[in-house]
């Protein structure tokens, strides 16, 4: 079954959505602080359960997911005819919001690693020989920011593949009237030969 242009726009979409909404979920989900349970010489941090980092981890995949989907199908070969990338990179505008989806996919992807991250090791290393220590939990913020950012980077990529499914017809008409205009070419020439064999007969 071939892949169209629409299905891969859903795909895309679908995937930035589902990474914006886990990364809103996780930062709303997050706790302020845990809290903190002195022994001896050691403070034990005690976190309420919570879904941030798995969460967290849910909308980077998904992320990776719209990215990766948003870069095939700007060179997917839609019925069966693949496009060569320097027609693609011939407009300008296709190269500026390429870039652009590119610089907002990674930035969306520190957004959302470096809390998530931050998040395991706090709960992981929840032993501490400080005793002012105030069970800190991740940067409140990044999460909720890298999701939007995901959004971003989900709507940056349909916009990249409406200017390369622009590119592509722009391509391809011109390869069919260069062909046209050979084939009626040659049919003139041949036409023009046939008329000087008749006039010497």
């Amino acid at each position: 079954m071939a892949v169209t242009v629409k299905q891969m726009s859903l795909i895309v979409a679908f995937f930035g959505v589902l990474s914006f909404i886990f990364g809103v979920v996780a930062e709303n989900k997050k706790p302020a602080s845990g809290t903190p349970i002195t022994g001896k010489d050691v403070v034990i941090c005690k976190y309420p359960s919570d879904p941030t980092v798995v969460l967290g981890y849910l909308s980077f995949a998904f992320l990776i997911a719209s990215s990766l989907a948003g870069f095939l199908s700007l060179f997917y070969p839609y019925k069966g005819k693949s496009l060569p990338q320097g027609a693609l990179f011939r407009s300008s505008s296709f190269i500026v919001f390429f870039n652009i989806s590119l610089f907002t996919a990674g930035l969306a992807a520190a957004l959302l690693l470096w809390p998530t991250i931050t998040e395991q090791l706090h709960l992981k290393n929840n032993v501490h020989h400080n005793l002012k220590t105030e069970c800190p939990t991740a940067k409140t913020g990044l999460l909720g920011g890298g999701a939007f950012v995901s959004l971003d980077s989900a709507l940056f990529w349909l916009v990249a593949l409406m200017l390369a499914d622009n590119a592509r017809e722009d391509y391809f008409e011109e390869v069919e009237n260069d062909t046209k205009g050979e084939y009626g070419q040659i049919t003139t020439a041949q036409y023009d030969s046939q008329l000087s064999l008749k006039g010497s007969a």
